[in-house]
């Protein structure tokens, strides 16, 4: 019944923007009145949408829903097009995670196309814009219309403001339409007096704060090819290697760092090597973590056997990360704003291991171009890994 699932999919994305709203009310008084907006459009959503199409699917009524493929050499002009649009356009799926980036998209966002794919967007934008995104993405998926609305970029160019317009789009063959976004950065107006002829207008200079954080990455990859270089000679094998590379990592990059091996050969449980917390962590909490098994985490389970790395800003799925031993969701207990999950894996090799990091309280959420930098990270964690295990010695007959 293509009308009961449909409303089933929409109530099953409401019900998620609902529990990041609700996850959101701990941001500053200042960054709240977008989320407010994004709230009462939920309820007005209820009211006007939700309930009649209920009403329509109890009293019988149903809909169709179909669509044929195209000419293949038309969809190829249009991706073409698509790639060489001036302005920075993503396509997006109901729930804002990109399916297609630009080129241009890729230089607002610093990020790969590749990378992005399958990636939520709103990592890439400023907590207090994240909600009210997803809504009205989410919105424009469901046919009410085309929207535009103002985001600010997590890491920004010179100007971080950004107005966003968003289309729906039905794909060929597809039968759930798609959004259509296009991110134009605010501009700055000029001043009196620069429009007069023969005065040159004031160039735009680069913003101190993207520049430092470039700096800051640079310097945390530095250390940590420092750290495995000195690692991987020593000896000790895989377990040194990712001791060394969590030891770089907490505190300045991450609030807790969680070390897995996956099974040395054919089926097995992967192992635990390591759980660096907070300071202010209680030692309990962090033993909790050291001592859970991977196997019940599912993000962990999906980097070891899928090699699926994870990006997630204000994590909606409490249980992701499993439960302590006294059954509480970690990311609930710890109060995680964002996490990664990478797999270690060097080029088409096997993953022979997980990197977690979780960012807690008021810190700033990852974005993309961190995750990128923690993707090459975890390539050089795996080389030296791969290389530790080679020089093993084998056991004694």
């Amino acid at each position: 019944m293509p009308g009961a699932e449909q409303f089933g999919a929409e109530l099953s994305d409401f019900r998620k923007r609902v529990e990041e709203l609700r996850t959101a009310r701990a941001l500053p008084p200042q960054e709240r009145p977008s989320l407010l907006d994004a709230a009462l459009f939920e309820l007005q959503h209820v009211v006007d949408v939700l309930w009649p199409r209920y009403e329509e699917l109890t009293a019988g009524s149903s809909r169709g829903s179909g669509g044929g493929r195209g000419d293949p050499q038309e969809q190829q002009l249009l991706r073409a097009l698509f790639q060489r649009l001036p302005i920075a356009t993503v396509l997006l799926d109901r729930d804002a995670v990109v399916r297609r980036m630009n080129f241009t998209a890729t230089q607002l966002f610093h990020t790969r196309a590749g990378y992005a794919t399958g990636r939520p967007l709103t990592a890439a934008l400023r907590r207090d814009g994240q909600a009210a995104l997803r809504s009205q993405v989410a919105a424009v998926a469901r046919g009410e219309g085309d929207r535009s609305l103002t985001v600010w970029l997590s890491q920004p160019p010179v100007h971080g403001e950004v107005r966003v317009t968003l289309a729906a789009l039905r794909p060929p063959g597809e039968p759930h339409p798609a959004v259509l976004a296009t991110f134009q950065p605010g501009v700055a107006g000029p001043s009196a007096g620069e429009g007069a002829a023969g005065v040159r207008p004031q160039e735009s200079r680069p913003d101190l704060g993207e520049v430092s954080r470039h700096a800051e990455l640079l310097d945390l990859v530095d250390d940590m090819t420092a750290a495995l270089l000195r690692a991987a000679p020593a000896g000790g094998g895989p377990e040194a290697v990712l001791a060394a590379a969590s030891e770089v990592l907490h505190g300045r990059f991450a609030d807790w760092v969680i070390a897995d091996l996956a099974p040395e050969a054919g089926p097995g449980n992967p192992r635990r090597v390591m759980a660096l917390g907070p300071r202010e962590a209680v030692g309990d909490r962090t033993a909790s973590l050291a001592e859970q098994d991977p196997a019940d985490c599912p993000l962990v389970v999906d980097a070891l056997y899928e090699g699926a790395s994870a990006l997630r800003v204000s994590p909606v799925e409490a249980e992701a990360f499993g439960r302590d031993a006294t059954g509480a969701p970690v990311l609930v207990r710890e109060e995680v704003t964002s996490l990664l999950c990478i797999p270690l894996r060097a080029g088409a090799g096997p993953v022979l291991g997980a990197l977690t990091l979780f960012r807690t309280g008021g810190r700033g959420a990852f974005e993309m171009a961190e995750a990128g930098v923690a993707d090459r990270i975890s390539r050089h964690v795996a080389l030296a890994m791969a290389r530790t295990a080679a020089r093993a010695p084998a056991p004694e007959a």
